[in-house]
């Protein structure tokens, strides 16, 4: 790990000569190695994996009706740029006699989230990995998302926000079923 530190350090520094800046001044000599370690901490969803997430926290249970862990705070990278997006992540499944660990899937989130992203794909990828852990009836993914590269460069508009869904199983093939799933994501909130 320190030899790809210090491989990401070099090419770091390179990039602050390329931009025009002194990497070796005073305030900026530890930034290359702070940053190679920042970027290895943003990406460590690439180094897990779902087995080591769910770890065994799967529960046998006849509950049949909408599970939903609501406002999952989410933060990736945009693939195309390498600039943080952030928003909310909601999940919903309907079981098929087995739950998960509610920890589980804002860890699963994160696990994907943890990677260099566009949000459809985000979305999906989460969407598709708890169905496959659950053997869910159904599974629902609905993220909102700010874009740094749409607020500070290009089109320069901040605070427009972007809504991703994937509905799987019950929820893609029955309109009651989602029906009640956007119902559960509004109760309480005013």
């Amino acid at each position: 790990m320190d030899e790809q530190i210090q491989s990401m350090a070099g090419a770091v520094k390179f990039l602050l000569g390329c931009i025009g800046e002194n990497p070796d001044r005073e305030g900026l000599l530890s930034t290359p190695t702070r940053y190679a370690k920042a970027l290895l901490d943003l990406t460590v969803g690439y180094r897990e994996d779902i087995d080591t997430i769910v770890n065994r926290a799967l529960f046998d249970e006849a509950h049949n009706q909408i599970v939903l862990v609501r406002d999952i705070t989410i933060s990736s990278l945009c693939e195309h740029h390498i600039l943080p997006f952030t928003g909310k992540m909601h999940i919903g499944y309907v079981p098929s006699n087995k739950v998960i660990g509610l920890s589980k899937l804002p860890r699963i989130a994160n696990m994907f989230a943890r990677r260099l992203q566009v949000q459809e794909r985000l979305t999906f990828q989460v969407a598709q990995a708890v169905m496959d852990v659950l053997k869910a009836q159904g599974v629902a993914v609905i993220m909102e998302a700010g874009h740094s590269c749409m607020g500070m460069r290009g089109v320069e508009k901040c605070g427009t926000s972007t809504v991703t869904e994937c509905f799987l199983g019950c929820f893609e093939a029955d309109r009651y079923r989602r029906e009640d799933f956007f119902h559960l994501l509004n109760v309480g909130k005013t």
